[in-house]
């Protein structure tokens, strides 16, 4: 039975000329055995169950038949949601999670989810993996806060570490202290992780993360602000990498906020590795006094501001749209392939007016590229793709790739690539170069 229902999402995929990387295969064939059989851009009939995979974004109008024909035992998979096209229907649905891009064998992002997470709360319970509970504070501070925390986990009958640890400030951790003392934690046990700050309360056994079998699991309050109040790691080599990132992140900038610092972390690591990421529900990030407070898995204590990510609201326009998409920002690097190459030189490819373009052309273009790198790099020993919607965009992917002194290509939609792409551009470069050398 599982090779049949395997054979037929191959067959799926395959009529839609979708190119799905490992972890993106088994996250999909993972919805499949929950949810039931794929279908590709179908509406769903009544009550019936199944895992819809979208190839295309769908208007205003369709994507609001779409979402009141779904229910429960519907999954929504968006094998290139990169694109900004879906970010309306993603609008409307529920965010279950994501999984990066997997270089030339599956580059694109993949973006998974439905109507509410009542079908993954109730099967988690029976979930037999259980993550140890982790937690610090400030040494020498109110210990009131993670004696509540300790008590709720032994009536639970989790496994915790909670400890002080010695902090520059009194009354707070700042990132790097957290990120440190995580790193430490992955160091010391072998179980999956999950990180809660020592003033929350455990309600009920936080079992959603391990049950999904994810890499990365976090908390979007407002829907686009990462939290690092809550955050598990599961044991996997691209877990270990975004934490690695993220502890070099803050210990290289100590006074930029947590939450921001995560940000960035997330996406240098979905861009370099095909991060399965989790976007836990409000009951695992709930506050004192929210409505839903009393069926909370994890409460925590105090309200979150704004500081957790930073004072500059320059921040809030780089990431928020791209973030409520669970998208990578056209800012960041949205792929990252390297090869072995021994100039070490890298190539930034800037792929423009995406939002304005048919999402085949943008799709085939991204393949295009990535697959012409895979063949011949062309000396480039690595290579950054950016995805700009707008020219302010291109601009600011321009000045990033210019910091990093790459060589900067900007192509459209549409446009061919053929695979001597990047050997014709090299040797290009080296014309021109032996032009000024005698010149």
């Amino acid at each position: 039975m599982r090779d049949a229902t395997q054979a037929n999402l191959d067959r799926v995929l395959q009529s839609g000329g979708i190119k799905l990387g490992r972890a993106q295969h088994d996250r999909l064939g993972w919805l499949v055995g929950q949810y039931g059989a794929p279908t590709l851009d179908g509406v769903p009939n009544g009550r019936h169950n199944g895992v819809i995979i979208l190839e295309e974004p769908p208007s205003g109008a369709a994507a609001e038949l779409l979402y009141r024909s779904l229910n429960p035992a519907c999954a929504v998979v968006i094998p290139r949601s990169e694109n900004p096209g879906f970010d309306f229907l993603k609008s409307k649905l529920t965010e279950f999670g994501t999984v990066g891009p997997c270089g030339a064998d599956g580059p694109h992002e993949m973006w998974w989810g439905g109507i509410g997470w009542s079908r993954f709360l109730a099967a988690a319970d029976a979930s037999t993996l259980r993550p140890r509970i982790v937690s610090c504070h400030p040494r020498g501070g109110d210990e009131t806060a993670s004696l509540r925390l300790r008590h709720s986990l032994e009536r639970l009958q989790l496994d915790c570490h909670i400890e002080p640890i010695d902090t520059q400030l009194d009354d707070r951790l700042l990132c790097f202290e957290k990120a440190e003392f995580m790193t430490r934690m992955w160091n010391t046990y072998r179980e999956p992780l999950l990180f809660v700050d020592a003033g929350a309360t455990m309600r009920e056994a936080p079992l959603l993360p391990s049950f999904l079998g994810c890499d990365v699991a976090l908390h979007k309050w407002n829907r686009w602000e990462m939290s690092a109040r809550t955050l598990y790691l599961g044991r996997s080599a691209r877990a270990e990498r975004l934490l690695r990132a993220w502890q070099q992140i803050a210990a290289a900038y100590p006074a930029i906020w947590e939450g921001y610092l995560l940000d960035q972390a997330w996406s240098l690591t979905s861009s370099q590795v095909p991060l399965d990421t989790v976007w836990l529900p409000r009951s695992y990030h709930a506050l004192q006094g929210d409505l839903g407070a009393s069926r909370a898995t994890i409460l925590h204590d105090q309200q979150t501001t704004t500081l957790e990510l930073g004072p500059d609201p320059g921040f809030a326009g780089i990431v928020r749209a791209a973030r409520r998409a669970g998208r990578t920002g056209a800012r960041d690097a949205f792929m990252v392939m390297t090869s072995k190459a021994e100039t070490g030189g890298g190539i930034a490819v800037i792929l423009r007016d995406i939002s304005a373009s048919d999402a085949a052309a943008v799709a085939a273009t991204v393949e295009a590229v990535t697959g012409a790198y895979a063949a011949d790099c062309g000396g480039y020993g690595r290579l950054e793709l950016s995805l700009c919607a707008w020219q302010d965009d291109v601009g600011a992917a321009r000045e990033a790739a210019g910091l990093a002194r790459y060589r900067i290509l900007e192509i459209a939609p549409g446009q061919r690539i053929a695979n001597d792409f990047f050997a014709a551009h090299a040797s290009d470069d080296a014309v021109m170069t032996a032009r000024r050398r005698f010149s």
